[in-house]
């Protein structure tokens, strides 16, 4: 399973899965899910905790993750920016997106381990389960 389905099956909420992936799966319809990103995103909340104001530096969030297991390269799933759909170095996309205000995802690993971000000041979450749903 890619990152993308990952997370959507293992961070989102049982009834908006179908639909998110529906959308996610269709480059005709893709930046629908991507609007959803900046204030909307239908995730568990069980299974986020929000990063403190105080924690919300790059070097910060990217510690957090390593210490949970994260590898060196993340998955964007990105709005407003063209680090959608890109592997890139977990730090580098970090140090790219945190407090840039466009809703962003970064997979860590598939429905495991992910960091969502949205246009709000203090929308910053680690996404967590100890096994993909």
């Amino acid at each position: 399973m890619d990152h993308e389905q990952a997370f959507v099956r293992s961070f989102i909420v049982k009834s908006k899965q179908p639909r998110y992936l529906e959308k996610l799966a269709s480059p005709k319809h893709r930046h629908e899910f991507l609007s959803r990103l900046h204030h909307n995103l239908d995730y568990d909340p069980n299974f986020a905790v929000q990063v403190p104001p105080s924690e919300q530096s790059a070097a910060l969030v990217y510690a957090k993750l390593r210490e949970l297991g994260a590898p060196e390269h993340c998955h964007a799933i990105a709005a407003g920016t063209d680090l959608d759909g890109r592997q890139l170095p977990l730090r580098e996309a970090l140090a790219n997106v945190l407090g840039m205000g466009n809703g962003v995802v970064l997979s860590c690993i598939p429905g495991k381990l992910a960091y969502y971000e949205s246009e709000d000041a203090n929308g910053r979450y680690i996404l967590s389960r100890s096994s993909a749903a």
